[in-house]
């Protein structure tokens, strides 16, 4: 059996930004730490800073007087900051510079009066952070072609949308097709605003998915972005599984099976894609592996000051 691997795949400049946060406030500060929802969406990520002294917690409540409290990743709504303010809880933003370029454009959109389209997940903490930038109503969300049809809108002359970063590049182009058609005069960018890794981790398994039999994606099952890929996989009829680790491998999966293709979530650390690899090496003597490179890619994001 051959195993390709997609490249590029596993941490974005986001991930490794907040993590690096996390484990320097711990350094820094000492524990505990508390960190507001997963950092990221990943189960070894959190363990293993869990291990270090983070705790993880979904409200604020939850944070004694006088500790430090991170935001993840995913970005938090207006209101969390200014409560971490209110109690002087020494908070650090952990949000990802894309997912703030999201906040400022719908600030920005606010400003000059027009009405803001979200196209997005509903529920998902960047969803919710992002709507959470201006007072409630203020955003309307749409997940789907569906949801642009029914939407309604006070003044088709004036409305703005933006996206959630971590969506299907496929059905964002769907559902900004659909908005443009009701509302011609929409402003907003042409491809969303999906992340340079959503981007880029889709490319690289649609090209995967022409040379596999079966598509592995390593992630957690609430990652979006990892669910995004592991759904790529399958809508071209690929058997395609969203698995944590190489204890989640089954058996019959493999089949009839000749080649396989591994992806990563933005999320998922590349030891888990080691020890998948490894897994199969093991469960299938004589089995190669090698990687599909797509593209580099270079991109960093600065700490926040009082980490640097």
């Amino acid at each position: 059996m051959e195993i390709l691997l997609a490249q590029p795949r596993g941490f974005c400049a986001g991930v490794e930004r907040a993590i690096t946060i996390v484990e320097r406030a711990l350094a820094r500060y000492g524990t505990p730490v508390y960190v507001r929802h997963e950092i990221v969406h990943n189960k070894t990520v959190v363990a293993n800073l869990k291990a270090k002294g983070a705790r993880f917690v979904e409200d604020l409540e939850e944070v004694p007087d006088g500790c430090v409290v991170i935001f993840s990743a995913h970005g938090v709504p207006r209101a969390v900051v200014e409560e971490a303010g209110r109690r002087s809880l020494r908070s650090v933003d952990a949000t990802c510079p894309l997912v703030k370029k999201v906040h400022t454009a719908v600030a920005r959109h606010e400003r000059q009066q027009e009405e803001i389209i979200l196209i997005g997940h509903r529920g998902h903490p960047e969803v919710v952070g992002t709507m959470g930038q201006l007072p409630e109503g203020r955003v309307k969300l749409v997940g789907s072609v569906a949801d642009v049809a029914a939407l309604q809108v006070a003044d088709p002359a004036r409305l703005a949308y933006t996206t959630q970063t971590t969506l299907s590049v496929q059905e964002t182009r769907d559902i900004i097709e659909a908005l443009r058609g009701r509302f011609p005069e929409i402003r907003g960018p042409s491809q969303g605003d999906l992340c340079y890794a959503t981007t880029n981790r889709q490319q690289a398994v649609l090209e995967l998915t022409a040379q596999i039999d079966l598509l592995l994606v390593i992630g957690s099952a609430n990652s979006s972005n990892s669910s995004r890929l592991r759904e790529l996989g399958a809508s071209k009829s690929i058997p395609s599984h969203l698995i944590d680790s190489h204890l989640d491998l089954r058996d019959e999966w493999f089949r009839g099976v000749d080649r396989v293709g591994i992806s990563s979530g933005a999320s998922a650390p590349e030891s888990l894609v080691l020890e998948v690899v490894g897994a199969l090496l093991a469960k299938f003597p004589g089995s190669t592996s090698r990687n599909l490179r797509l593209l580099e890619e270079n991109v960093h994001f600065p700490l926040p000051p009082e980490l640097s």
